[in-house]
């Protein structure tokens, strides 16, 4: 039985690929070295980690799902037998998830003895309301056999409308029954971890090379590994994983 999981939000630029790249090095660290796959057809991020053995895969042609490729990434993943982490572009948000949903795929994969797990993204500031539309509209249309594992991104402000978090929003408390786990991504001082963090994932590196990098130096690497063991400890805990 595979263990599928399915990076999907709407909204561009608020970490889906470091989402994926993170699961893919937590899982890797537990001796389970995942499928990797990257499906963004404009910015294949996650496919830029050469540590992770990522492959790409073109399943969206214009608007529109690419019927064969799908088909082959769908005999791929029923093939597997570990963990799978799939890495998908905004643009590709929509059609995906409409071609899922409308062919009954997570209930195919749920008869093939797989679990889908479905990772999604919140962040503050001005994309705050689009993600949480994102997340609702995800947990309000994909089937019972999916669980949901939402990130919760402070990088570009705080998560709270009105003085209330995610977890008091509408949104989340409508769909909380789907979520089997909130991980809290650190808020990061933007001038020492902030930017630590940004370097390493604009280098496209793993926290194991960044660490093993002699030319970053001691507080530098320091930093990093605080943030790895904060990401990692909350990964631990999350049951579903």
């Amino acid at each position: 039985m595979a263990t599928i999981h399915m990076v999907l939000q709407g909204k561009g630029g608020v970490g889906k690929s470091m989402i994926a790249a993170v699961l893919a090095q937590y899982k890797a660290g537990k001796g389970r070295a995942p499928l990797c796959l990257d499906t963004d057809p404009v910015n294949a991020t996650f496919a830029g980690y050469g540590a992770l053995g990522v492959q790409r895969v073109n399943i969206l042609e214009g608007d529109e799902i690419n019927t064969r490729h799908f088909d082959a990434l769908i005999e791929q993943i029923a093939a597997a037998e570990g963990d799978v982490i799939i890495d998908n572009g905004a643009s590709a948000f929509v059609p995906l998830s409409h071609y899922l949903i409308s062919n009954q795929v997570p209930a195919l994969l749920h008869d093939m003895g797989h679990a889908l797990i479905v990772h999604t993204v919140i962040t503050g500031g001005q994309a705050l309301p689009d993600t949480v539309s994102g997340f609702a509209q995800l947990a309000g249309q994909f089937p019972a056999q999916c669980q949901f594992v939402a990130w919760l991104n402070p990088y570009w402000g705080p998560i709270a409308h009105e003085g209330k978090g995610f977890e008091q929003m509408k949104a989340y408390l409508s769909h909380k029954a789907r979520v089997s786990a909130l991980i809290q991504i650190p808020p990061l001082k933007e001038e020492t971890y902030g930017r630590d963090f940004a370097q390493m994932l604009q280098a496209r590196l793993t926290f194991d090379e960044a660490l093993a990098l002699n030319t970053l130096t001691i507080m530098t690497r320091q930093r990093l590994k605080i943030v790895k063991g904060q990401l990692f400890a909350q990964l631990d805990t999350a049951a579903v994983l």
